[in-house]
């Protein structure tokens, strides 16, 4: 095998040096590529900034549209629901009150208080037999019919006043 020499001291300089001028052309080049960009960049970074700045416009527009659909569409769920809740709150309120007149009715029935459908035809029956004893005896009894039942009315009232008055404990 053969050896190759060592190589001299000159040629250590010159591959030194060529590399040195290699790097620094190198870098001369990097340098001059970087301005050339940011000169470019500048003269398209307005347009660029531009074209971002009507994009963003579309897209908040686009945003806003749906956004207020949304809210159009929750706005009459809520109102649908709103308005069916009202409506059953409603029926059980006349639930209730259909509820509580029976139970009230029931106990006045109870307590011997006569209903108005009850008072009504029982006036209905009074007046009927008026007419029919008006009708039998002439029209000057119908009067003192009329007197009597006047105070009928007042003496049926009477009961009421003459309770016991209640007796205090002392």
């Amino acid at each position: 095998m053969a050896t190759k020499p060592p190589p001299s001291d000159e040629d250590v300089e010159s591959s030194a040096s060529q590399f040195a001028g290699t790097v620094k052309e190198s870098a001369q080049q990097i340098w001059l590529a970087g301005l050339g960009a940011f000169s470019k960049a500048q003269e398209e970074g307005g347009k660029v900034f531009q074209a971002l700045v009507k994009e963003g416009v579309t897209l908040q527009k686009r945003t806003q549209a749906t956004a207020e659909e949304k809210l159009t569409e929750a706005t009459g769920r809520m109102s649908s629901m709103a308005s069916e809740l009202s409506s059953k709150a409603s029926g059980q309120w006349d639930t209730l009150g259909t509820i509580f007149e029976e139970r009230v009715s029931r106990a006045l029935k109870q307590l011997g208080v006569p209903s108005a459908r009850d008072i009504e035809q029982l006036t209905k029956r009074v007046d009927a037999l008026e007419r029919s004893i008006a009708a039998s005896q002439g029209t000057g009894s119908a009067r003192k019919t009329a007197a009597k039942r006047a105070a009928a009315a007042g003496s049926a009232k009477t009961p009421a006043a003459k309770r016991a008055p209640r007796r205090t404990a002392r």
